[in-house]
């Protein structure tokens, strides 16, 4: 049996139904990557119109390739074709999808909800999504006890779960693991209860207020954590829970890409630890961190982002083109001269703690 990734996997088991093959990681990572797929108009928001997953699949490729929205990479069409083709995914059923976009609140909120045809619900909680407004509340969760995406996340399970008397397993990838753990975290204990785990794909970790709550910690061994052997985002923050370390077939921070997590038969090819490089860029974030008070990293996340964010750029891509830097450089000619003074000296104490971590 050759090794490959959630795309082979499906090739090899995709005829088999959840009857005969039980859920496993693999279809949890899938079905986390797929919240990333805007079903925006194919798919209800509502948890009571399902549609099937595969016909979901089938409506968004049928549209021109200009009606496709902010398709994150061509693996996710890929992904999209496996799976209507796909038996032990096709006929699962797709509902109660969401997206908040809202830049004046700093959040990007999105999650789907599919149904496993066993009488319970996997809700899928989606990524970072490449927008400056993402990447900036990513930022906000170094500072703020809960970001508003983390409330989102808790009312979505909650409003769910009044809709479905079933048992729930959460899950994301990226920024969508934290939410899938935080909005796990802060539900009702009713809803708790129902909750059978909670999948966090190289999410990053939680702070101190929501590690602290009777919610975390009740449910710390149902969570299932997974990182790639050099991990920088899931080991942000902190966790509680123990991960298991994939392989990947890429190397540094583009083994963050779930297409290149090592799939072998029914599970990933496990590692013992976290390579050495993760573990210095680990160490030195949150030295970094320890050294930054909650003002000073505030002040950082709100200057780089107003820098950045002062031309047309609504991404992370386009604020790096150089028109855009351009902006952001005039446009600190405007900012409080303690804000850049405060910026220059933390960037030199991140300079410091990787010094120290070598």
């Amino acid at each position: 049996m050759a090794v490959g990734n959630i795309l082979d996997y499906l090739a090899w088991r995709g005829d088999l139904s959840f009857n005969r093959a039980p859920f496993c990681p693999v279809d949890g990572l899938i079905l986390s990557v797929l919240s990333y797929v805007h079903f925006d108009g194919l798919a209800s928001r509502e948890a009571e119109e399902p549609v099937p997953l595969g016909r979901a699949a089938e409506r968004y490729l049928a549209l021109s390739p200009e009606r496709w929205g902010r398709c994150r990479c061509g693996e996710d069409l890929a992904l999209l074709r496996a799976l209507a083709n796909s038996p032990r995914f096709a006929r699962l059923e797709l509902c109660a999808c969401a997206d908040r976009f809202v830049p004046r609140e700093e959040t990007q909120f999105a999650a789907l909800t599919v149904l496993l045809g066993d009488g319970s619900a996997y809700l899928a909680f989606r990524g970072t999504d490449g927008t400056l407004v993402g990447w900036k509340e990513d930022f906000n969760l170094s500072f703020m006890d809960v970001v508003p995406a983390q409330l989102e996340a808790a009312g979505y399970i909650q409003d769910f779960a009044a809709a479905f008397p079933g048992p729930l397993r959460l899950g994301g990838h990226s920024k969508g693991g934290n939410l899938a753990v935080a909005g796990a975290s802060l539900a009702t204990v009713k809803v708790r209860d129902r909750i059978r785990s909670v999948w966090s794909f190289d999410g990053p970790g939680l702070n101190s207020y929501l590690l602290a709550r009777p919610g975390y910690q009740e449910l710390r061994t149902r969570i299932r954590s997974f990182v790639p052997r050099s991990s920088v985002v899931g080991l942000l923050l902190a966790h509680e829970e123990p991960h298991v370390v994939v392989d990947s077939d890429q190397q540094g921070l583009f083994q963050h890409d779930p297409y290149s997590w090592q799939v072998l038969g029914p599970g990933f090819v496990r590692l013992e630890e976290v390579d050495p490089g993760s573990r210095l860029i680990d160490r030195t974030l949150k030295n970094w961190l320890a050294g930054l008070t909650n003002d000073q990293r505030e002040t950082v996340a709100d200057t780089l982002y107003e820098l950045l964010s002062s031309g047309d750029a609504k991404t992370v891509k386009e604020a790096l083109e150089p028109a855009n830097l351009a902006n952001a450089l005039r446009a600190a000619l405007d900012v409080d001269p303690k804000d850049l003074l405060t910026v220059a000296s933390s960037l030199a104490r991140l300079a410091g703690a990787a010094l120290r971590a070598l």
